[in-house]
């Protein structure tokens, strides 16, 4: 990949995440970059992201590895000071990484100049397209000069997405690090049917008590930002330290929650597909799938984020009525076939009702007399034995009437006591 970057190619780059696809675009540009002089409001590369965490992600990096570089980069998000982005454009800028909304924004206020950029980088391809950003692109697109260097960076990158993305290449070098939308094999995935969504938070919660002290850092993904809030009260009410993580929250505690959890000041957190995308928190042990993803492609990048830079990791997904069809779309890009375990109480369940079932298909034609046939044959009753049995049926009844609540009707006392009108 490097060496099609430093030529000058336009590359369209798919590999699994936490395989370094990310220092494999920023290595050869800051190379090609070291020549020339940044000028105000007029960015010679320009970085798009998806999200603000991904492209704070992406300056940590810029910063790491551009510490022999005397280049400048500017961070250009949502949420943040209109201020300091503004100063850094003045100043003059080498890099520019934003994410599409505050880019555009900024462009029509007359505070951004792209006429001058030589390298363009649309990282998380498919996550771009597929949320609706492709106008967005398209525009950004025709704002660039016709001769420059684009790259197209996913973990996973689907047929339909792939004919979009090349409309922006021209005559691509095509670089595959792993298999497309494939599952990662340095991740131990564990896979649970739930019979309800009761059983599903009592078996959330068994699952975390039973990780013990001896974990590192452990994500739970939901489909819904309102299960993100539930499930982070209950887990407070169970003694767990716990922070979310979602797009409605603002941004300034959305980067601060990030901060905690990479520091490991907090352990556990519940967001939603927001933190699935390209974030890098290298001690992340397990992953927990609290509602299955909405595709393929979603669990490859949720369970992405543990078992990163040759560590293992581990995964637990929920199966819920329903998930089928999903779930048979998510078998295919795993490494082998997966074993599927039952919830104790439904296995326990169809234990009970298999045998039952069994006799009665094992005895179809036996008729009730039959049947009764085998039941013990009573004595005949004398007068004497009826009499007897009168008289303790009548002591019976009255006992009943005395302990219940006066009226021999049975119920509880409270229940039989006149209303006071």
């Amino acid at each position: 990949m490097i060496p099609h970057v430093l030529e000058g190619r336009d590359v369209l780059g798919i590999a699994r995440t936490g395989s370094g696809k990310t220092a494999g675009f920023t290595l050869p540009m800051l190379q090609n970059l070291s020549t020339g002089r940044a000028r105000a409001r007029m960015p010679r590369a320009l970085i798009l992201e998806p999200t603000r965490e991904l492209a704070s992600q992406i300056e940590d990096h810029i910063v790491i590895h551009g510490k022999r570089h005397r280049l400048s980069h500017t961070l250009i998000i949502g949420g943040e000071s209109f201020k300091d982005q503004l100063d850094g454009l003045r100043r003059g800028t080498d890099i520019l990484i934003a994410t599409p909304g505050r880019l555009l924004d900024l462009f029509e206020r007359g505070q951004v100049l792209l006429a001058d950029v030589r390298l363009f980088v649309i990282d998380e391809a498919d996550r771009m397209l597929d949320m609706g950003f492709i106008p967005d692109i398209e525009r950004i697109t025709r704002l660039l000069p016709r001769r420059r260097q684009t790259l197209l960076f996913s973990a996973t990158l689907p047929a339909e997405i792939r004919s979009l993305a090349r409309a922006f290449l021209r005559e691509p070098e095509e670089v595959y690090a792993d298999a497309p939308a494939r599952a990662t094999a340095s991740v131990d995935q564990e896979f649970e049917r739930v019979a309800n969504a009761h059983e599903l938070r009592r078996r959330l919660e068994a699952c975390l008590r039973g990780l013990g002290e001896d974990f590192g850092s452990v994500l739970i993904f939901c489909n819904r930002k309102m299960e993100v809030g539930e499930i982070q009260r209950r887990l407070v009410r169970g003694g767990y330290d716990s922070a979310i993580l979602h797009g409605d929250l603002p941004q300034h505690l959305r980067t601060a929650t990030l901060e905690r959890f990479r520091g490991g000041e907090v352990k556990i957190l519940i967001c939603s597909d927001l933190a699935a995308r390209g974030l890098d928190i290298p001690h992340v042990t397990h992953v927990i799938n609290y509602g299955l993803p909405n595709s393929a492609d979603d669990y490859v990048h949720r369970i992405g984020r543990t078992g990163r830079a040759g560590r293992r990791g581990h995964a637990l997904t929920f199966v819920l009525e329903g998930d089928d069809e999903r779930f048979e779309e998510i078998v295919k890009v795993l490494p082998s076939k997966p074993e599927v375990r039952v919830s104790g109480g439904e296995r326990e369940s169809r234990q009970s009702r298999e045998p039952r079932q069994s006799r009665q298909s094992r005895e179809p034609g036996r008729s009730r007399q039959s049947r009764e046939s085998r039941q013990p044959q009573k004595p005949p009753r004398t007068r004497e034995s009826r009499e007897s049995q009168s008289g303790r049926s009548r002591r019976s009844s009255r006992s009943r009437s005395s302990g219940s609540g006066g009226d021999g009707s049975g119920l509880p006392a409270f229940l039989t006591k006149p209303i006071r009108r």
